[in-house]
């Protein structure tokens, strides 16, 4: 996984996979009969690391489901201001494979699907006005500033600071929540 993050799907070759990894070629293909089958194993532990950790965090916030949506965004200003952020593992692999029906495309949908449907609950739970919508709104938000930090915020002499992104789409989310609860 690290590799892949690192370099992308396409500038990662196998052999740089078997120096970090310290395997040899034969115990790779042993469990995945080519490279395409471990990037998709790699997206979807990925994906269960990185949603377990946020909802372990978001859980963590406490019991008011507006904190725990909160506290989403504040996984995602700790993750960006890491030294290894590369952006979303997701968004990067949807980025390098254009075929909308690439098994690595629909992982990358699946895992933002997922991540909409815990907003959803936690929405639903707060009883908060179109709660559909609201978490679909508070996704673009994270993608929106996931991609910023990426792209902006690792800029050289560039006057956002990483963390920023997050916390100004942190600030759009509350605004956004304030208006799903007036419309009730």
């Amino acid at each position: 996984m690290r590799v892949f993050y690192r370099h992308g799907f396409h500038g990662t070759n196998l052999d740089t996979v078997l120096a970090e990894s310290g395997i040899s070629r034969m115990t790779l293909y042993n469990h995945f009969k080519s490279k395409d089958e471990l990037i998709l194993a790699a997206l979807r532990r990925r994906d269960e690391q990185f949603r377990a950790d946020l909802i372990e965090y978001a859980q963590s916030q406490g019991t008011d489901p507006v904190q725990r949506i909160l506290a989403v965004f504040d996984f995602h200003q700790q993750w960006q201001s890491g030294d290894t952020f590369c952006g979303c593992m997701f968004v990067n692999a949807a980025a390098e494979y254009g075929d909308p029906e690439h098994p690595v495309r629909v992982i990358a949908a699946e895992h933002k699907q997922a991540l909409i449907r815990y907003l959803r609950d936690q929405c639903a739970i707060a009883q908060l006005a179109k709660p559909d919508d609201l978490a679909e709104q508070l996704c673009i938000l994270l993608d929106g500033a996931t991609v910023t930090a990426q792209i902006i915020g690792q800029a050289r002499g560039n006057s956002m600071a990483i963390d920023r992104a997050a916390s100004l789409a942190k600030q759009a989310a509350q605004r956004l929540i304030e208006a799903a609860r007036a419309d009730l």
